[in-house]
């Protein structure tokens, strides 16, 4: 799988995976565990490869794909 997500958006799904990784450290109502949506965040945004941008054709990489000749 290609690489699809750009640098900003990268950085912007780590922090925002991070942050929501936190949620269970602070809250204290039952809603806390929902912080742990942020894996998925995280993970897309260390490897730079989003399986929903992939199924929706959309990328946020500069790097432009080679045309064969």
């Amino acid at each position: 799988m290609q690489i699809n997500v750009g640098s900003l958006d990268r950085i912007v799904r780590i922090v925002v995976g991070l942050v929501l990784l936190s949620l269970p450290l602070w809250l204290d109502s039952s809603w806390r565990w929902l912080g742990l949506i942020g894996i998925m965040p995280l993970i897309t945004g260390l490897a730079g490869r989003c399986p929903g941008y992939r199924l929706l054709g959309l990328s946020t990489c500069p790097i432009q794909k080679k045309k064969p000749e």
